[in-house]
């Protein structure tokens, strides 16, 4: 039986596989109401979902990396309200590749996706978010610079503290709001993108990750965490 409605709503953007796909099973088990969305095209496990939560999944389609396509995402949904937006959309480049021979096209694609889409999103969506509701977005442990002593991942590392600059100066833009900002670190997690050699297995890591976010909710202000609830040192 699906679980009961808690009358919460999730805004998922990003969500057709890996981590977002089981944040968005997570959300449907503890009873929220959700819209997740996957790439025009793709045919993703959130409509096997569907199929078993029925009415409170509602898929739809966008790529963030179109401006035109997050405007139309928006004007779809601009009459609701949800109390979380979270931003998982991101991607990675070759794990040996550095500054010195990553291509500009490839260097490009990896920040364009990873730090400047995810807050066009939160930009263009933050009015549908409940004045004491949460925005978050996955970043990850790698995107800090203080603990960045022994290098590797270099591209991605830069994009993720890009995205992490990028959410503070929005939040210091939004000194006055009320709702939750959190940039959530969900550990080295075996999925594609993580690849086999993740230290975590998806179960380990994205139920303590909504649990962490669910425990800061209706506290204002930036947070940048893992899926523990540990402060990452920016």
């Amino acid at each position: 039986m699906p679980a009961l409605s808690s009358n919460k709503k999730l805004l998922l953007i990003g969500a057709s596989r890996g981590l977002g796909l089981a944040l968005a099973e997570e959300y449907l088990k503890r009873g929220w109401d959700v819209v997740a969305t996957e790439r025009a095209g793709s045919k993703s496990g959130l409509h096997d979902l569907a199929q078993s939560h029925g009415e409170r999944l509602e898929i739809e389609k966008v790529d963030i990396v179109d401006p035109e396509q997050v405007a139309a995402l928006h004007a779809r949904l601009a009459s609701r309200k949800f109390d979380m937006l979270f931003v998982n959309a991101g991607v990675k480049n070759g794990d040996g590749e550095t500054i010195a021979n990553v291509t500009t096209d490839e260097f490009v694609r990896v920040m364009v996706t990873n730090a400047l889409s995810p807050m066009r999103v939160i930009e263009t969506f933050q009015d549908v978010v409940l004045p004491r509701g949460t925005i978050g977005i996955m970043s990850s442990g790698l995107g800090s610079v203080a603990n960045n002593e022994n290098g590797g991942y270099e591209v991605y590392r830069g994009s993720k503290a890009a995205l992490n600059t990028f959410m503070r100066s929005f939040a210091a833009r939004s000194a006055d709001d009320s709702r939750t900002l959190l940039l959530m670190a969900p550990g080295w997690v075996r999925t594609d993108m993580g690849g086999p050699q993740g230290r975590l297995s998806i179960e380990e890591s994205i139920p303590n990750l909504a649990n962490t976010m669910d425990a800061q909710a209706g506290k204002a202000g930036l947070q940048y965490l893992d899926y523990l609830g540990r402060q990452i040192p920016w």
